[in-house]
């Protein structure tokens, strides 16, 4: 797994961190059982803070992604299907919700939206 952190990014790096994991998780990169780095190791490897690290651990905990095991480290928990499914469309969503914004601010029309949309699906 590799984890690429932007300083000029607006998300802070833990989001950074849990974010990647979360993606590795949905696409199947990380399936359930798969063992995590450990927090040292991982803020040991990214530069940062272990204080960092633990905050996207935990964030993950809270939201199931990762189980953690006292004295074993943090594992890839089993995804319910249909609540992976909702987590995809709500990224899916919001990442549409931003491209619109773009377009309306550059002043598209609504077909020429749909016509690149085409395009894009068609590739």
């Amino acid at each position: 797994m590799r984890i690429v952190l932007s300083n000029d990014s607006r998300q802070a790096i833990w989001e950074q961190i849990a974010d990647q994991i979360k993606d590795a998780i949905m696409k199947g990169d990380l399936s359930p059982g798969d063992p995590l780095p450990s927090i040292r190791a991982l803020a040991r490897d990214l530069r940062i803070s272990v204080i960092t690290t633990k905050r996207a651990y935990d964030e993950l905990e809270a939201e199931r992604f990762v189980e953690s095991v006292q004295g074993k480290g943090s594992f890839v928990a089993a995804q319910d299907t249909a609540m992976m499914r909702e987590k995809r469309l709500k990224t899916i969503e919001e990442r549409l919700s931003e491209a619109l914004i773009e377009a309306r601010l550059l002043g598209f029309e609504y077909e020429e939206l749909e016509r690149m949309l085409r395009i894009l699906w068609e590739e």
